[in-house]
């Protein structure tokens, strides 16, 4: 009796892990940003709505061989999105990069003079710019770091500032989020 009780006991412990454990999703930026389904969630983005969102991208990175966890974040928010229902073209994202984020999207010749590797962001920045993301690099960010317009990734808009970027989205309609 005991034996049986205890497979059973097992038994549903691995189909409740089963149910819990999951596959990363990646419903709107392939290969980044991972989510997961809740079926559970009661709260959840309406999938006839419209999403506009600029980021105000600030933060550096933990480690420049390693891809910069709020890079990343912007595909998740996408992605929570995408599995909440909501379509692609109903979401537009902008990105204003600057502060020490300005470093995260350094084209792979500069980034590797300054960090001897080749910059993981870059991947990161494609996808999100294949889901429709826009990237606008703050100018007095690279004058206030030396650098130029041509050490940056290529799939950016230089802007005049990020300050300029976020007053000119905001009264158009853009939720503010800062990562």
């Amino acid at each position: 009796m005991q034996k049986k009780l205890l497979l059973l006991f097992c038994l549903v412990s691995l189909l409740k892990t089963l149910t819990i454990a999951q596959t990363a999703q990646f419903p709107i930026v392939q290969g980044f940003g991972g989510i997961y389904e809740i079926p559970e969630a009661t709260e959840r983005p309406d999938p006839n709505g419209n999403y506009k969102i600029i980021i105000d991208l600030v933060s550096a990175s933990d480690d420049p061989k390693q891809i910069n966890r709020m890079v990343d974040n912007i595909a998740r928010m996408i992605n929570l999105h995408g599995i909440g229902g909501v379509p692609r073209e109903n979401i537009k994202v902008k990105v204003a990069v600057h502060g020490g984020a300005i470093f995260t999207i350094l084209n792979d010749s500069y980034y590797e003079k300054l960090y001897g590797t080749k910059n993981p962001n870059l991947q990161v920045y494609e996808a999100l710019k294949d889901a429709g993301v826009e990237f606008y690099i703050c100018g007095q960010s690279l004058i206030a770091r030396e650098m130029k317009t041509t050490d940056v990734w290529d799939g950016a808009e230089i802007a005049l500032s990020m300050l300029t970027t976020l007053t000119t989205y905001v009264p158009q309609g853009y939720m503010l989020m800062r990562f």
